[in-house]
């Protein structure tokens, strides 16, 4: 009889957290640990333990670390609100940083492997789409964060994975909202919306995003990995094809630039990620935007919510 592998989670309770925490628990083969900083409202639907847990305090990540004593840790959390990581730059490098370099530490000091989860925001969008081996230059704090968590894993010389991803949409118990969530909510009710036509990329469906991380897990494979939607489009593309999957006025929605929006933090306006190594390497598909609001739709029926 093989024992089961360990399996940490942080930030359980958000949307990556849950599917990712779903996905594991499923599987006999691994004992799950899902933490979070606060109580977790979706964990009774899941075979797994919990444990409070708040990234920033290096004592109480050295305590749970050592208490479980994990195979893998997956570091599901962080402050991703773009724009309040540009005016509150202080919490956003206690969460997108120090807490990274805390579970580094742990995962040096007891040989454990790190799973990450990055951004294209490491990126300036001047020549995307990108792989993984293209020089970043982050121009948001948001994404100077985010590179230097990288550089933390990358720096501790453990054994790693690093899923760069971008504009992750899905349905989750509790969870903030989203993208995608948010156009459902002003489209349903009929209320006009504002969508940038300059900033380009890929869309992600957070169960694509959890499934890549699994399948990382379950292949030990090491690096850094492009983890998005196949298609590459502006946001407004993404908001007009949510429009057509749900059956929403497509006249609602009208074109704006990023300028026009005045925003705190400048976005790298032609980005996308390329997801060739991570479909070979992973052995999987990732879903189209049609396909990935599809499977929301559904999620969200099932839900009661449309």
């Amino acid at each position: 009889m093989t024992t089961a592998k360990c399996i940490l989670i942080t930030g359980a309770n958000g949307l990556l957290g849950q599917k990712v925490t779903a996905l594991f628990a499923s599987n006999p083969d691994y004992d799950v640990m899902a933490t979070h900083k606060s109580e977790s409202l979706h964990l009774k639907t899941v075979s797994c333990g919990f444990s409070f847990l708040d990234i920033t305090d290096r004592k109480s990540v050295h305590e749970v670390v050592r208490n479980f004593e994990p195979d893998v840790i997956i570091n599901c959390a962080a402050m991703t609100h773009v724009d309040k990581c540009e005016t509150d730059r202080e919490s956003c490098w206690k969460i997108n940083v120090d807490g990274v370099r805390y579970l580094a530490e742990m995962s040096k000091s007891l040989g454990i492997r790190l799973v990450h989860v990055s951004t294209d925001y490491v990126f300036d969008g001047r020549q995307g789409p990108y792989t993984e081996e293209q020089r970043v230059n982050p121009l948001s704090y948001y994404g100077k964060s985010k590179l230097a968590s990288e550089n933390e894993v990358l720096s501790a010389g453990i054994a790693h994975i690093i899923f760069r991803t971008m504009v992750v949409y899905g349905y989750g118990i509790g969870t903030k909202s989203n993208f995608a969530l948010w156009l459902v909510n002003e489209l349903k009710s009929g209320r006009p919306v504002r969508i940038v036509t300059d900033q380009i990329g890929n869309s992600t469906l957070v169960d694509d995003l959890a499934e890549a991380i699994y399948r990382g897990v379950e292949r030990s494979v090491n690096g850094i990995y492009n983890a998005a939607g196949r298609d590459i489009g502006s946001r407004f593309d993404f908001a007009l094809e949510l429009a057509d999957v749900f059956g929403y006025d497509r006249s609602l929605i009208s074109p704006v630039v990023t300028s026009d929006l005045n925003q705190p933090a400048p976005r790298p306006l032609n980005s996308g990620l390329i997801v060739l190594k991570a479909e070979s390497e992973l052995g999987m598909k990732f879903s189209t935007t049609r396909e990935g609001l599809i499977r929301l739709k559904q999620q969200l029926q099932i839900a009661g919510l449309v």
